[in-house]
């Protein structure tokens, strides 16, 4: 198979918005930092460089320059205890630069809690250090199934807060009809991202599953562009080719199909893939990637708001347990892989519940690692190996006494 244009169209842009962003502060334009998650519709709308801290963690960390960031924040006094994106990032307010990576400084910070809380005083300490307006949205975490009206009226008045407060920082004034092509582009994003990420239920696999990890950092960083549907139309393409004429970016002899459910080790990325075609293990499924495929219909500012409250950590129990049964029997597979991330606590505290009652539901075996998004220090080589050894011999054996319910 030749080299992917569907990833060469992503490689550009990644690298596009990292140099334009680089580019406009040079220039004297605004740059903001965002969470990931934050609505980003809104920055778009108003022609907003914005740069994406937890994705330049990643980017570090694939690059293994995190760990030296880490120990920056740590010396200023930040615990090793707290999410290593947040150290690396707050490394790198200290240290202005780094070998991987460089990004321009913050005129305003945007920061939703919508993934976690670690995020509101990391943002906020960003914004006491650049001494930069800060906008905030809060949404709170769903304990019934589905979110309720009252959430959705709090959520959609913050939205439209930070509306009003973008025009004063930018002296701007909000383009409602931009706004909504936008909106447009975002929901088609999120529906390619989809459908996309549904192509690998084809046994065998039309991709390796660790690819998308790497299409990921487009889904996050510039949902709202045109030039990220247009790659997600190329890879639906792509994939669906592969599907017809039996090919596969897996680099290896697909016996066993998992979900891994949580963050990548960046740092660690290539390895883990190695090892999983060493075993013939294809990652297929994740309820984690599918975070990102955010969908509601175009000028609906209601169901934007429910869609960016409804996302990975911040739902209902049962709604997260009923994602990973159906990740697992949409996929056909035959085990599961769940990443104790020691960054993220309320991932991990959630995941022991949630293994147990999924394994319940579907009867598929899984196994646990110890691990860290960033930070290399907390992941050890020989435990990994040997719990994905030990679930690889499980799901062999349940092949030979006649498989799972999946099949």
């Amino acid at each position: 198979m030749g080299k992917s244009k569907a990833m060469q169209m992503c490689r550009k842009i990644i690298s596009d918005g990292y140099e334009q962003a680089s580019k406009a502060k040079k220039n004297g334009e605004l740059v903001g930092w965002a969470t990931s998650i934050f609505p980003q519709e809104i920055p778009e709308a108003f022609g907003i460089n914005v740069v994406y801290p937890e994705n330049h963690a990643a980017a570090v960390s694939a690059k293994h320059g995190s760990l030296d960031l880490c120990e920056t924040a740590e010396s200023k006094g930040y615990s090793n205890d707290i999410c290593s994106y947040a150290r690396v990032n707050l490394g790198y307010m200290y240290e202005k630069q780094c070998e991987s990576l460089n990004i321009p400084e913050p005129d305003f910070i945007l920061c939703c809690t919508n993934l976690c809380n670690t995020v509101e005083k990391w943002y906020e300490n960003l914004a006491k250090h650049y001494n930069i307006p800060l906008i905030m949205i809060d949404t709170p975490y769903n304990v019934d199934y589905e979110v309720t009206r009252e959430k959705i009226d709090y959520i959609k008045g913050q939205f439209e807060e930070a509306i009003k407060q973008l025009e004063k920082i930018t002296g701007k004034k909000f383009d409602e009809n931009k706004f909504k092509k936008i909106m447009d582009i975002s929901s088609k994003a999120g529906s390619l991202w989809k459908e996309a990420m549904s192509l690998a239920k084809n046994v065998p696999s039309p991709m390796g599953g660790f690819d998308l990890f790497n299409y990921m950092a487009i889904i996050v960083c510039a949902r709202g562009k045109q030039e990220t549907v247009d790659t997600f139309t190329q890879l639906v393409k792509e994939l669906k080719e592969n599907t017809a004429n039996g090919e596969t970016t897996f680099r290896g002899e697909e016996k066993y199909r998992i979900m891994y459910d949580g963050i990548p080790c960046w740092n660690y990325l290539s390895y883990k893939l190695k090892l999983f075609t060493k075993y013939g293990i294809n990652m297929v499924g994740s309820a984690y990637l599918d975070t990102w495929a955010i969908q509601y219909e175009s000028g609906d500012l209601d169901g934007m708001a429910k869609a960016y409250s409804a996302l990975l950590n911040n739902i209902n129990i049962n709604r997260l347990i009923d994602s990973r049964t159906d990740v697992i029997k949409k996929f056909k597979c035959d085990g599961a892989v769940y990443h104790m991330n020691r960054s993220c606590k309320i991932m991990d505290f959630l995941q022991y519940e949630l293994a147990r009652r999924v394994e319940e539901n579907t009867g598929v075996p899984y196994t646990r690692f110890d691990g860290d998004q960033s930070d290399p220090r907390n992941f050890t080589k020989a435990q990994f190996e040997t719990r994905i050894q030990g679930l690889a011999e499980i799901m062999e054996s349940n092949k030979k006494q006649g498989g799972n319910e999946n099949e």
